[in-house]
C-alpha cells in the first residue's frame, strides 16, 4: 500500500426530520420503542433530536467529506473535497459516482475515523434505503470477511487491538498535538445548524476540517511529518 491510495471519508448526519413530530405517525411509534431502550427517562422528542441522527433507520446523510493524497513537486500534498445536497438521493448518486471513478483508477483503501463502526455501514443503510445500487468498492467490502475489509480506521489503530474504548477525533488530536477541528461547531451541533440555522455550508465547512484532522492523524499515528497549510487544498 501507498499513501496515495488512501480514500479519506467523512459523513455528517442529522435526524430524518426537523422534529419528531413531523415523522410519519409509524415511524413515531417506532422511535418510541428505541427511545425507551436509549434513555428511560427523556421523552421521544428529546431523544429525537438528540440522537436519533446517528442511526441510519431514522436520519440521513448531508454531506461527505472526502480526501486523497498526492505528490506535487516532489511534495506531499491533500486534496479535500465535501459533497453535499439537501436531497440525500442526489447526494449518495453522486458518492456512487465518485467512488467507483477513485476506485477504478488504482487499487484504493478507505481510511478514517470510526468508519467501520458508523461512516461506511451508514451510508451502506442508506444508500438501501433510497433504493439505490451499493458502488462496487461498498458492494465488494460486503462480500468480504470482517479481517479481510480493506479499510483503515484510525479508531481501531489507536485502540491497538482493545475492544471497549472509544476515543473522538477532537481527544486523539488533541492528545497527539495536531490542530482540532472543533474550533467553530461540535458533532452534536450539525443538526441544529443544519435543521435550525438552515446553513448547509457551515456543517460542510466542519466536514473538510474533519478530513482534513483525520489525514492528519494518520500521518502522525505513521510516523510523517505533519502536512502545512500550503499542502491543504479544499476543492469547491
Amino acid at each position: 500500500m501507498t499513501i496515495e491510495q488512501l480514500l479519506f471519508i467523512d459523513i455528517e448526519t442529522v435526524p430524518l426530520t426537523r422534529t419528531y413530530d413531523e415523522l410519519p405517525e409509524v415511524m413515531q411509534q417506532l422511535w418510541t420503542k428505541k427511545s425507551v431502550l436509549l434513555d428511560s427517562v427523556a421523552s421521544p422528542v428529546q431523544t429525537y433530536a438528540e440522537r436519533a441522527g446517528i442511526y441510519a433507520e431514522f436520519g440521513k446523510i448531508i454531506c461527505i467529506g472526502l480526501g486523497y493524497f498526492v505528490q506535487e513537486n516532489q511534495e506531499l500534498q491533500l486534496r479535500v473535497k465535501t459533497i453535499y445536497h439537501h436531497n440525500e438521493q442526489v447526494l449518495l448518486e453522486e458518492f456512487a459516482k465518485r467512488c467507483s471513478a477513485f476506485f477504478k483508477q488504482h487499487e484504493r483503501i478507505f481510511c478514517g475515523h470510526n468508519i467501520r463502526e458508523f461512516d461506511i455501514p451508514y451510508i451502506c443503510r442508506r444508500t438501501l434505503i433510497q433504493n439505490l445500487q451499493l458502488s462496487q468498492p461498498l458492494r465488494d467490502l460486503q462480500r468480504k470477511k470482517p479481517w479481510e475489509n480493506t479499510m483503515l480506521d484510525t479508531m481501531q489503530y489507536w485502540k491497538f487491538g482493545e475492544y471497549k474504548n472509544f476515543v473522538s477525533v477532537e481527544l486523539l488530536a488533541t492528545i497527539l498535538g495536531i490542530p482540532t477541528p472543533k474550533d467553530d461547531i461540535f458533532g452534536g451541533d450539525v443538526a441544529r445548524v443544519y435543521w435550525e440555522d438552515n446553513n448547509l455550508e457551515r456543517v460542510v465547512a466542519y466536514c473538510n476540517k474533519d478530513i482534513v484532522t483525520v489525514a492528519q492523524l494518520y500521518l502522525r499515528l505513521q510516523g510523517f511529518p505533519l502536512l502545512q497549510n500550503n499542502q491543504i487544498h479544499i476543492i469547491p
